[in-house]
């Protein structure tokens, strides 16, 4: 039977001044608090040695794209925040000002860059269908990258936000949000996994707008995930299937990557290979059948990541590792420092 979880149990105060505003430089300088039987403070480029040859880490490619978008509705200003693609130009979109936007309006966000709003979903989106010969130009001529609210730039984000708010192994564009754990990841940083004979596996989890909402009700289980589309190739699921029967683990690296590997495995713990939607929501309770360790940044209170890993590690751990994480001034949130997770034992 499963504990009646409130959004309260997930809930910690966290200073303003703990909130990371620029990534560290390199990024493999940036904290690692390893999470386990003890708390110890390390460094991400320690991570190396804080795994075991035969271990294969599991790398979310998907990359970012400038989906932030501002324009007009007639006088009035209009904030769009792609989402997920729909087909040809259509896509799902978060507005701001949503509820009066109607369906056959037409919103302009460059000279040659307008968009058609077709439908407005129950949910709260809207489906635009972008008029334009060359949708990638026209994003990339007149988007900006989709950084958190709590990062702070005004008027927008800043020209190093295009590559700071990008793993360095980013691939498959589609993302409107960075997998932030990936962020820390450097040339140096894999020679020096490689040296150890710990490899890394490819998967694709193109993460949407939704991993930004808040969650609304008291009772966690009652909410909604927003889908958002994955891959794993059959490739993919050999290696990660391997490993295991050779006795390596599995290091998910961050939240996007594991829900995509809990979304593709079987009851047995074998991992099938996936190219659909998933809107998998992890809560404590869930049994962790793909995964053996977890590294992920920081996470806001009472957001379904914090969930995630209070899943993973367990939430009293998870509570005493981030009262820790704050008293030693870690940065958190995107562009923070990181966690090793240990997965809780059964």
């Amino acid at each position: 039977m499963s504990i009646p979880f409130t959004l309260d149990d997930f809930d910690f105060d966290l200073p303003q001044a703990r909130i990371a505003q620029t990534p560290m430089r390199p990024r493999d300088a940036a904290r690692l608090l390893e999470i386990g039987s003890t708390l110890e403070d390390l460094s991400v480029a320690d991570l190396p040695a804080r795994l075991e040859p035969g271990d294969l880490l599991v790398v979310n490619d998907t990359k970012v794209i400038p989906a932030r978008l501002h324009g007009t509705r007639g006088q009035a200003r209009v904030q769009a925040t792609l989402n997920q693609h729909v087909d040809a130009n259509r896509w799902k979109v978060f507005a701001k000002p949503g509820r009066r936007l109607r369906v056959g309006e037409t919103i302009i966000f460059g000279t040659d860059f307008e968009a058609e709003i077709i439908e407005k979903l129950p949910d709260g989106q809207i489906i635009l269908e972008f008029h334009t010969d060359d949708f990638a130009a026209a994003l990339l001529n007149h988007g900006a990258m989709p950084l958190p609210p709590y990062i702070e730039r005004l008027p927008s984000p800043t020209e190093s936000d295009f590559q700071d708010y990008q793993t360095v192994y980013a691939a498959n564009d589609g993302a409107i949000a960075a997998p932030t754990a990936g962020l820390h990841f450097t040339d140096a940083l894999f020679k020096g996994l490689q040296s150890r004979d710990i490899e890394q596996a490819m998967v694709t989890l193109h993460v949407g707008a939704g991993t930004f909402l808040p969650v609304r009700v008291d009772s966690p289980a009652d909410h909604s995930m927003h889908a958002e589309v994955g891959e794993i190739t059959e490739e993919t699921a050999a290696r990660i299937n391997e490993t295991r029967a050779n006795g390596g683990r599995i290091v998910a690296v961050g939240t996007t990557s594991l829900r995509l590997l809990e979304s593709a495995v079987d009851d047995k713990g074998v991992v099938h290979p996936f190219s659909r939607e998933t809107d998998i929501f992890i809560l404590p309770g869930f049994e962790f059948k793909a995964a053996d360790l977890l590294m992920t940044n920081f996470h806001l209170p009472r957001s379904t990541l914090f969930m995630l890993v209070a899943a993973f590690a367990g939430l009293t751990r998870m509570q005493a590792a981030y009262a820790h994480a704050i008293e030693q001034e870690y940065r958190f949130y995107s562009y923070g420092d990181a966690c090793l997770l240990h997965k809780a034992k059964a």
